[in-house]
This record gives C-alpha cells, sequence and structure tokens, in this order.
C-alpha cells in the first residue's frame, strides 16, 4: 500500500478539497480526523470532530486512544486499499498517523498550496475560522444548521440496511466529489442543541420497515435535550412469541441508528407493546384506521 499525506494549516480547506484530489489520483483510501474513508464510503473509526474537547479530538486525530487505533488497523487490513491518503496540518502530523497505524513511510507528500489557490484558501479560513463550519470528506445526507452532529453514513445506506439490501462494500458506487458534509465540532459549541423530530420520526419509521410482520409503530416519543437523547417507540405487535424478539432487534436497530446518524449520547431507546393483535392483517387493518 502507498501513502500519501496532504497536508495544509487548518481551515486551509484540505478535507474539502480532498475527495476530489483523491478520485483525480486514483487514491482509493482516506484518513481525515480520525476516521477511515475507503472509496468514499466512512468504514472504521471515530470522528475527532465529535469531541467533547479540543485536547481530545487531537488525541483522537492521532490515533491515541488504543480501541480507536486497533479498529482502523484492522479495516485497513480488510480493505486493503491501494494508495492511502493521510490528511493532516503538517508533515509531522501525518508521519506520527502514519507510525500509529503501523504503515510504511510516506511515499509522496502533497501540500495544500499545490492544489488551491490563496483565495480559495481565503474563502476557506473564513467559513472554517468564521462560520465554524467543517467537513467531512464522504458523501451524506443534506444537514440542518442546528443539527447537532452529522450523518457517518449515507442516507441510502442505512435505508438499504434497514430494509435488508445492503450491498457489499465492493459492490458500492463511487460518490461524486461535490457530496459532502459541513459540520460544526461538539466541543465548538456553546449553548443547547436541538435535533429535528423528524430526523428521529424517520430513522424509527424506516429502521422499522423490516420488520412489518410483527410490528408497526404506532407512536414515538424522544428528548433530543442538550447532547443527549431518550427515544421511545410505541408499536402494535401481532401475537406471536418472535413478536418479542422483533422488539429487542428494532430497539438495537434504532440505537445503533441514532448513534451513528447523530453526534448525541444515547441515554436509552425503549420499545414499548402498546397493543397486540391476533395476526399481520388486523395489524395493517387497525394501522390504517
Amino acid at each position: 500500500m502507498k501513502v500519501v499525506s496532504f497536508t495544509g494549516k487548518s481551515g486551509t480547506g484540505k478535507s474539502f478539497q480532498a475527495t476530489a484530489l483523491a478520485q483525480r489520483r486514483g487514491f482509493d483510501a482516506i484518513i481525515d480526523d480520525g476516521l477511515l474513508i475507503y472509496k468514499g464510503q466512512i468504514v472504521a473509526g471515530s470522528s475527532a470532530k465529535k469531541c467533547a474537547s479540543k485536547a481530545a479530538a487531537m488525541r483522537t486525530a492521532l490515533f491515541n486512544y488504543e480501541d480507536h487505533r486497533e479498529s482502523v488497523k484492522a479495516a485497513l487490513e480488510r480493505y486493503k486499499p491501494k494508495v492511502l491518503m493521510i490528511i493532516g496540518t503538517s508533515d509531522r502530523m501525518t508521519d506520527i498517523v502514519a507510525s500509529q497505524l503501523g504503515l510504511d513511510p510516506i511515499s509522496e507528500r502533497i501540500y495544500i498550496e499545490d492544489v488551491t489557490t490563496e483565495e480559495e484558501r481565503q474563502i476557506a479560513a473564513h467559513y472554517r475560522l468564521d462560520e465554524g463550519e467543517h467537513v467531512i470528506p464522504a458523501p451524506v445526507g443534506q444537514l440542518r444548521r442546528d443539527f447537532a452532529g452529522y450523518f457517518m453514513d449515507p442516507i441510502k445506506q442505512f435505508i438499504d440496511k434497514a430494509r435488508g439490501n445492503a450491498l457489499e462494500d465492493e459492490q458500492k458506487a463511487d460518490d461524486g466529489p461535490d457530496d459532502r458534509t459541513v459540520v460544526r465540532p461538539t466541543f465548538s459549541y456553546f449553548g443547547s442543541f436541538s435535533i429535528s423530530e423528524q430526523v428521529i420520526r424517520d430513522i424509527v419509521r424506516i429502521a422499522a420497515e423490516k420488520y412489518n410482520t410483527h410490528l408497526v409503530v404506532v407512536d414515538r416519543m424522544s428528548n433530543g435535550k442538550q447532547i443527549s437523547m431518550s427515544v421511545t417507540i410505541d408499536v402494535m405487535a401481532v401475537r406471536d412469541p418472535e413478536s418479542v424478539n422483533k422488539c429487542i432487534e428494532l430497539q438495537h436497530d434504532v440505537f445503533d441508528a441514532l448513534a451513528t446518524m447523530t453526534a448525541f449520547t444515547i441515554e436509552s431507546v425503549n420499545v414499548r407493546i402498546r397493543d397486540i393483535v391476533k395476526d399481520r392483517e388486523e395489524m395493517l387493518s387497525r394501522k390504517l384506521h
């Protein structure tokens, strides 16, 4: 595996330029702020942009946490990229990341000045320093401005997975360079966080679709205050012992989706059986009425 670095000062637009650069040069993997991105998809790691402090963000970006580091090393072994580009603020930083992950020495160094103009870097600095926006070089859904976090998986990938139609990694189509996520890291916020109720409803609805032979969601309640969230899902269930197992599976699916797709701490996800019906036909009939 060839290892390439892409460096520049904070706020100069490295992450914004990374996807296009990788596509032009045929780099199939990127390390950026603690994340491993392979062929446009985040496949391992934890984003430094989710950290509650700048110190924790730096430790995450440098892979100082053993579990985090080992998970990315395992993913690199699994996906075996041909060329890995490490994004950093300096040659020293990218060298540390390469060493931490047990990679070969960096064989090519690319600098932000090589691929952008001074004007482009000034614009990037404005959005980073004045607007507090950060970019993750991975394709994801569009976010609300006040969303306390970001979607780590593309919405389509989540829908496919929830419906049992997830594609193999090798079959996933590459996304274009202009589909990026702009976020604010947790530690840059002051004040409360908010999340749209519609987002939670959609996540629950999509996750519940594959259980519609045994369950239908009839109501959901949540609180998404500050940086934690609790969700309660009321369902109508078919009188079948398997329905209890489906409730447990739905609980895990919603918990995982919320944890993956937001920067909230998920305190709890509870599934309550509010009504029991004889069979699926009765369940669907009562849902319609």
